[in-house]
This record gives C-alpha cells, structure tokens and sequence, in this order.
C-alpha cells in the first residue's frame, strides 16, 4: 500500500469569448423519400447562400447532421417522411447573430430552426495553464495541511491525473427574446470559464 496523501485541487479561469458558433436546421416533411430530401437540399443551398452573402467563408460553415426517416402517423392514415440537414456557422463576429439569422429566416422563412448558439474560446491553452497552475498550488497546500496535521511532512509527488472543463453562457440565456425570429434579438457574450481539476499523491518525506 504506497504512504503519502492524496488530494484534488481545483483551478478556474475565465476570458472574453472570441468565437460565435451557431447551429441552424432545415427540414421538410413529406409524403415520400424523394421529395423530404430534395425540398430539404434546396432551402439548404438557399439559407448556405444567404449566409455567404453575409461575408460567412465556406472555411466557416459545415454539416453536422443530416437525417432521413420515416414519422410515426396513425394506423389507416398516409406515410409520412421527414429530411432534415443541420448547419454549423462559426464566426469572429460575436456581434453578428442578429444579421444571420434575419438573412436564413429571409431565405427560407418558417422552414428554419434555430437548434442553438454558443460563445467559445478558440485557443483554451493559456487559460488551461493558468487553471493548472492554481490548481496544483490547491493540492499543495491541502497536502502539507493535511500532512502537518498528521504529523508528517511532504516529500515528492508520485502521481497526478488531471480533468478538464468549461463553461460558457448556456444558450437560454443570450436569447433577447424566445418569440418570433426578428432582428431585435440581440446575444451577449459572457465569460468562457475553464477549470483544471488535479488529483495529486504526495509521499511522505
């Protein structure tokens, strides 16, 4: 059984957003494969268009999903399948949201869903640094507390393991507005907060 204490201490640092990522739907149901999927290609193409137009680089845009599947309906009653393609927009403009949305919603109207938005920091590093740093100090001086209150001292650490997270603004909370889609809404970056979690084992000296 190795001797010594184990403890975990915690850092956490916050910094300003830098990245605007938000995630928009299309989809159409119909009453087969064929005419979901085409109807569902074209407002797709409609709203990528619109975005471009925006000053949003094809480097900025991406797929994240695309599904095609048949819906429940009642016995008796005609099949039905929905085709869905869902987009991902990323930007350094985080004042941008509003002029987005407003040219998807004027592509292709009530077709559009808004599935969410996110502020983030593209370059975690120095913060996950920062956070490793206090957390380390945390665990350093848990141990010799613990460690004076045994009647021991430290000696060198044997073991760490590290756990990472972060935060940012949940998306419920920049919506202006839960309403209809309108160029009023308006979102508010807040702070990205990153923490470090450090599981260290001391020995004793």
């Amino acid at each position: 059984m190795d001797t010594g204490v184990s403890v975990v201490g915690s850092g956490q640092v916050s910094g300003k957003p830098d990245v605007l990522r938000v995630t928009f739907g299309v989809e159409q149901v119909a009453p087969d494969v064929a005419a979901a999927v085409a109807t569902v290609g074209e407002r797709t193409d409609a709203v990528l268009a619109a975005l471009r137009a925006q000053g949003v680089q094809d480097s900025q845009l991406g797929t994240s999903s695309v599904n095609v599947f048949q819906e429940y309906r009642e016995p008796g009653t005609d099949p039905a399948y929905r085709a869905s393609h869902t987009v991902l927009v990323e930007t350094k403009d985080l004042t941008g949201f509003g002029a987005l949305l407003n040219a998807a919603v004027g592509a292709i109207g009530n077709s559009l869903a808004l599935h969410g938005l996110q502020f983030d920091i593209e370059d975690k590093s120095a913060l996950l640094a920062q956070a490793r740093e206090l957390a380390f100090q945390e665990a350093k001086e848990k141990a010799a507390h613990l460690a004076a209150l045994s009647g021991y001292s430290l000696g060198s650490v044997t073991a760490i393991s590290e756990t990472q997270g972060h935060f940012p603004i949940r998306p419920d909370a920049m919506l202006g507005s839960k309403g209809a889609y309108d160029s009023a809404i308006n979102v508010v970056p807040g702070d990205e907060t990153v923490v470090v979690s450090l599981q260290v084992h001391f020995a004793w000296a």
